[in-house]
């Protein structure tokens, strides 16, 4: 991407902005819908930057251009952002507003900032002019200055949306909206107003290619007490119409979900998320709102034995395709060194081996070396490392699945590995397994559990920047709410677990520029012993591939940990090895001997 062809955009922008007598534009990474991964249509933080990392946010005025990204792309950014006038604003704490001080600081009284209220909730709006209000700095959420200056912005994605069968999902649709009106009616409410996509998605049994990642379609769902009404573009629906009308379902133009609510009875209860609904809808609305959650969100994350079981055998597919893969890095890098990009291709070709497979849960995080204590490192053609029969590697990656979502990570030494290494990988094995093994009443929440994951770590001065573990869906979002396992006393490590639960375990070590460590799995929350102490629960491990044993400094094991790690190979031999040739069997024995 040439840089002054960025300079131009910024000084288009900077015109647009002027005419509307704006003093400061935002713009953000996401879309109407609040999801994680965008549609090329809505990454306008890209186009007017160069930057493509998958978080930060941009602020333009008259005499300054910025960039706010956090320390996962401080090198990428740099790299992109070289010889435009866009400034890199370092993040000193990740997933924080630093570029609202920053406003504070740089605007007068009288002043105004634009941005586009599509892409922002009516909670962060709120939050915004609460924010701002004191310094009599005006918000004016209503400008879209993007789409009158970005001239060969891509169209809106329009790839055809499917059923997902009943024998994968275990709830046809009808079901489902039942169970929904059933909560709507005990919450008194007359409608429920859904715009983020994976609800959609799992509400109406339906997927889709519009965002890379996501299985899911661009599109609002509003169901009321005795109709339903989807909008989404009418190409996408070929295949689903028949189905939807069914269930009572209604087409409409994506457009026109808006003016649809303005026509709705002002006497009316609708329940609506501000977290999450986009800021010109819940403007539109015109009855009581009864906000908080949507009761879809609960039971999305709550997977039934159907899901479960699709889950496992999703487990199964992915622990073949990295046997195949470590089997094949092992043979290639005795002859020649192996380019990161090679191996995440070469995974993801491995798992589309299988017919259930769609595609990947997220780029492959290929790390070797230092580029594995980069959190988040995405490698580049022509730029990545080339990984030898030496060192340390740290492969993140996942596949979508007709049955389920999978997201992996396992470090492994290709060569010698230092002291120092080995008793880092084994602190953070020792976290991997205390969560792994918890037994907790009912009414825990991640941030009850975290500590435990760190502890080991603690204890040596160490710790990781990154949360322990998120909610992962079911042929839906890799990154599902609304559990998840961190630090934090609110968001997502406030929410109290549940059977049925489906969580990463991902404790880390990362030292800059030399190695990382991850260790992940995906486990299940189920039922654990009642007694008279109230309901206990518990998790089991559903991630079927050997850890590293060449990584571990094992004096530093207790007896409980050997038996869970020798107790976790065996269940890993005992479920893939039925699906391997002779001499995959082999080489999984070996990675999978008991310490005993």
């Amino acid at each position: 991407m040439a840089r002054m062809t960025i300079n131009a955009r910024i000084s288009a922008l900077r015109k647009a902005m002027l005419k509307k007598g704006i003093d400061a534009y935002i713009i953000p990474s996401t879309d109407p819908h609040q999801s994680e991964y965008v549609a090329d249509h809505w990454q306008a933080r890209k186009w007017i930057s160069g930057f493509d990392g998958s978080a930060g946010t941009v602020i333009i005025t008259k005499d300054h251009a910025g960039l706010w990204t956090d320390s996962r792309y401080f090198l990428q950014a740099e790299e992109q952002l070289k010889g435009s006038e866009m400034e890199l604003h370092k993040l000193l704490i990740p997933h924080t507003p630093e570029h609202l001080l920053w406003l504070e600081e740089n605007l007068s009284a009288g002043q105004t900032i634009g941005l586009d209220g599509w892409l922002r909730s009516a909670k962060q709006i709120d939050s915004l002019s609460e924010k701002f209000e004191p310094k009599k700095i005006s918000l004016d959420p209503e400008v879209d200055l993007i789409q009158e200056t970005w001239l060969d912005r891509p169209g809106m994605p329009n790839t055809l949306a499917f059923l997902l069968e009943t024998r994968y999902s275990g709830k046809a649709q009808d079901q489902k909206i039942n169970i929904l009106r059933e909560k709507m009616q005990a919450a008194n409410c007359q409608w429920i107003i859904c715009s983020t996509l994976d609800d959609i998605a799992w509400i109406l049994n339906i997927r889709g290619r519009d965002i890379s990642h996501s299985p899911v379609n661009i599109s609002y769902l509003f169901i009321g007490e005795k109709e339903a009404h989807l909008f989404i573009d009418a190409s996408k629906t070929a295949e689903i119409r028949d189905q939807l009308a069914s269930s009572g379902v209604n087409l409409h133009a994506y457009e026109e979900a808006k003016g649809f609510l303005g026509s709705c009875s002002g006497e009316q209860t609708y329940w609506c998320d501000p977290a999450s609904l986009a800021y010109p809808l819940y403007n539109a609305i015109p009855g009581k709102k009864h906000e908080s959650p949507l009761p879809s969100q609960l039971l999305k994350a709550c997977k039934n034995e159907t899901e479960v079981k699709g889950i496992r055998n999703a487990m199964v597919y992915d622990g073949i395709a990295l046997t195949r893969l470590f089997m094949w890095l092992e043979q290639v890098l005795k002859e020649r060194e192996v380019p990161e990009t090679e191996v995440a291709l070469k995974l993801a070709g491995l798992r589309a081996e299988h017919p259930g497979y769609v595609e990947e849960s997220f780029d492959a995080i290929v790390g070797y070396r230092g580029n594995g204590a980069i959190v988040h490192y995405r490698p580049e053609e022509g730029s990545c490392a080339n990984i030898k029969a030496e060192g340390v590697l740290l492969l993140d990656s996942g596949g979508q699945y007709h049955e389920g979502t999978t997201d992996i990570t396992r470090t492994v030494c290709l060569g010698e590995s230092t002291q120092e290494q080995r008793e880092n990988f084994t602190r953070v094995l020792q976290g991997h397994i205390a969560i792994d093994c918890l037994v907790f009443p009912k009414g825990t929440c991640g941030s009850q559990m975290d500590v435990l994951a760190r502890q080991p770590l603690w204890k040596a001065g160490l710790n990781y920047g990154h949360g322990t573990g998120h909610g992962v869906g079911h042929f839906l979002n890799v990154h599902e709410g609304p559990q998840g396992i961190g630090s934090g006393a609110s968001g997502r490590s406030s929410q109290e677990f549940l059977p049925g639960m489906f969580t990463s375990n991902e404790p880390g070590f990362y030292k800059t520029g030399e190695y990382g460590i991850r260790i992940e799995n995906l486990i299940l929350c189920v039922e654990g012993p009642e007694t008279d102490f109230g309901q206990f629960y518990q998790f089991e491990n559903l991630t079927l591939f050997p850890i590293d044993q060449k990584l571990i400094h094992f004096p530093m094991l207790r007896r409980e940990e050997v038996i869970w790690l020798d107790n976790y190979h065996k269940k890993v031999f005992e479920q893939l090895s039925p699906h391997l040739s002779e001499k995959e069997v082999e080489w999984l024995k070996v990675q999978c001997k008991s310490l005993s």
